[in-house]
C-alpha cells in the first residue's frame, strides 16, 4: 500500500464509509415509527439516497409520507438515536470491505488521521467497543464538535486546522454527495468510495478527484 505515504494527514468519513451502519440507521426509523402506530412505505432504497442528497430530505418524505407524524422533529429524531444506540449495544455492525487493511497500514507508518462524522460520540464509541481496529484512528471530530453540518465544510475545516501541518498534502474520504460537496471546499484531495450501484453516483462522482467502489478497489501502489 505504497500510496498512502503520499500524504500526510488522512480524514474519513464514518457511517457507510469505515462501518456499515446505514441499515441500523434505517431500522432505527422504522421502530420508531412503528412504536407511534405509523407503518413507513419508504424503503431502504429511498432513504439511503435521500440521506445521502441533504440534511433534511429524508425529514422532508417522511413528514410527506406520514402527514399525521408528529410535527416535533427533534423528538423523533432523539427517539431515533435512542433506538439506533439499542441497535448498536448488539454489535452487529462491521467494516466496510478494505477498511482493516487500510486502518493497519496507517498505524503501521504513523501517518496522521481523523475521523469527521455526523454521527455522535456516543454512538461512535458504542462501535469502536465492538471493532478494535478502529482504535487506531487518532482523532475524531463528531457532532458534537461543530455547528453546520455537511455539506458545510465547518468539520473538515477544523480537522484540517487541529491536525494538519504546514505543507501537508491532505486526503479525504467520502460516500455521500452532502459529504463529497464538504470536502471539495477544503485543501483535501476528495476521493469517493462507493458502490457503482449508487443511487446518487453521476451526482457524487462530480468534482471527486477518483471514485472506488471500495477501499479494497485501490490500486496498491498508486491512487491516481
Amino acid at each position: 500500500m505504497k500510496w498512502i505515504h503520499d500524504f500526510q494527514l488522512f480524514l474519513f468519513d464514518f457511517d457507510g464509509l469505515l462501518v456499515n451502519t446505514e441499515h441500523l440507521h434505517y431500522q432505527a426509523y422504522v421502530n420508531v415509527l412503528a412504536a407511534r402506530g405509523h407503518a413507513l412505505d419508504l424503503s431502504f432504497a429511498n432513504f439511503f439516497e435521500l440521506a445521502h442528497f441533504n440534511s433534511t430530505a429524508w425529514r422532508e418524505a417522511l413528514y410527506a409520507n406520514i402527514p399525521d407524524l408528529d410535527p416535533n422533529w427533534e423528538r423523533i429524531y432523539t427517539e431515533k438515536k435512542e433506538e439506533f444506540s439499542s441497535l448498536l449495544s448488539f454489535g452487529k455492525v462491521e467494516l466496510m470491505p478494505g477498511v482493516d487493511k487500510l486502518l493497519l497500514a496507517l498505524e503501521d507508518a504513523k501517518i496522521r488521521r481523523c475521523v469527521v462524522t455526523n454521527s455522535s460520540i456516543i454512538h461512535t464509541r458504542l462501535i469502536r467497543a465492538h471493532i478494535p481496529v478502529l482504535e487506531t484512528l487518532q482523532n475524531w471530530i463528531t457532532r458534537e464538535d461543530y455547528e453546520k453540518p455537511k455539506p458545510n465544510p465547518e468539520c473538515y475545516l477544523k480537522a484540517i486546522a487541529m491536525y494538519g501541518k504546514r505543507g501537508d498534502r491532505i486526503i479525504g474520504f467520502e460516500d455521500s454527495v452532502r459529504g463529497l460537496q464538504a470536502l471539495k471546499q477544503t485543501p483535501a484531495l476528495p476521493i469517493l468510495v462507493c458502490p457503482a450501484h449508487h443511487p446518487l453516483l453521476s451526482m457524487a462522482i462530480d468534482g471527486a478527484a477518483a471514485h472506488f467502489e471500495t477501499f479494497e478497489k485501490i490500486p496498491s501502489n498508486r491512487l491516481i
